[in-house]
This record gives structure tokens, sequence and C-alpha cells, in this order.
């Protein structure tokens, strides 16, 4: 071969397969271990985001366990609420019933005494009359009747309270009395009414007589 002299190398422009599929080969393993590197930092970084779950596996009901825990913390808080209401209603009747035994005989006496009374009687001077705070009555409107003899000699007492509504309507009448006072002496029995507490009744002192 002479020098400088450029001779071209047989079949170099054929088509090889061989050549080209090795070639594809080591590109692709280039890929995968450059796509699958965690250290590299080349790749975008990772957002953090959580994937969604597959919904399609829920059943859209709480399992077993779940709903009898439920369903016993439903049935523990209704059983208190009912329980609070009967200590409630109870504490109410055993104050009522407490007070009534001690002046059951004299309010029943009053009453008799009143029914042939005219006008507010003779007695409307010596009486007074003080809320009682529903708190210590159980949420019942109570009035604290104030009865004073002021003769010079003993006496029994009869007294009407009625409780009126916004109107002015009588809508219930409580009778209370007194026995036997010495002159100078003190009584305080108490009216309860049994209404409802709304609507919001108002104690008037209807009559008051000395017998």
């Amino acid at each position: 071969m002479r020098a400088g002299t450029f001779r071209p190398v047989r079949g170099a422009g054929r088509y090889r397969p061989g050549a080209v599929a090795v070639g594809l080969v080591a590109a692709s393993t280039i890929t995968l271990v450059s796509c699958g590197s965690g250290d590299s930092g080349s790749g975008p970084p990772s957002t953090g985001r959580p994937t969604a779950p597959d919904t399609a596996s829920f059943s859209g009901t709480p399992p077993p366990a779940m709903r009898s825990a439920a369903a016993s913390a439903v049935a523990s808080a209704r059983d208190s609420a009912s329980a609070a209401a009967s200590s409630a209603s109870a504490a109410a009747a055993s104050f009522e019933a407490s007070v009534s035994a001690q002046v059951e005989r004299a309010n029943m006496d009053a009453e008799r005494e009143l029914k042939g009374v005219k006008g507010r009687g003779n007695a409307i001077s010596e009486v007074a009359m003080t809320g009682k705070p529903r708190a210590q009555t159980s949420g019942l409107l109570a009035v604290v009747v104030t009865i004073t003899n002021r003769t010079d000699k003993k006496a029994s007492y009869a007294v009407q309270i009625d409780f009126l509504d916004s109107a002015g309507k009588v809508v219930e009448t409580r009778y209370v009395g007194a026995e036997n006072l010495a002159p100078g002496e003190k009584a305080q029995p108490i009216a309860i009414s049994r209404k409802p507490p709304q609507p919001v009744l108002t104690p008037e002192l209807a009559k008051a007589q000395r017998y």
C-alpha cells in the first residue's frame, strides 16, 4: 500500500444487526442505572405527598367492634341523661314531700278557714313573702311565707297565695297556715307551685286571716 492512500474497508456501509443490538442493550443498561439511583441527586425531588387509598376496597361500614363500641357509648350517654332527669324529678318530689309533711294539716285547716272569708282577710299586714332560690328547690317555684303574730294573744293564721301568669290570670292557688303562734312569734311555711317552670308565674298574697 502506498503511503497516504486511503483504502475503504469492504462492507463498512453494510447494516450489522448484531452490533446495533449490543449498543441498544448497553444504552438501556446505562439509562436504568441513572434512573434507579437515589443518591445521585440528579432526579426531581420527592414531594412527600401520600398516595390516595384505594377506596374500591372499602365496605362503607365500620368493623363490628367499632360499631359495638359506638352503640355502647350512645346508650351510656342516653342512660346518664335519663338518670339525671329522674334524679332531678325525685329531688323535687322529695323536697315538696318533706315540706308538705311538716305543714300538711295546717295547710288544710287554712284552706277550710279561708273559704268563708270575704275580701283579703284581717291579717294581711302580718304576712310577708320571700322567693326561695330555685337552686334550693330542685327548680320548683317556691315562696317563703313569713307570718308574725303582732297581737298580744296566741293566734292561728291562714294564708292564700295565688300564682299568676304574665296576663295577671290566676293559674294556681296554694294555702299555708300556722297554728297557735305566741305574741311576737314567727312561722315560715312554704307555698310551692306545682306548675312547670315555663311560663314563669308570679306569686301574690291573696288573703291572710287570723283566727
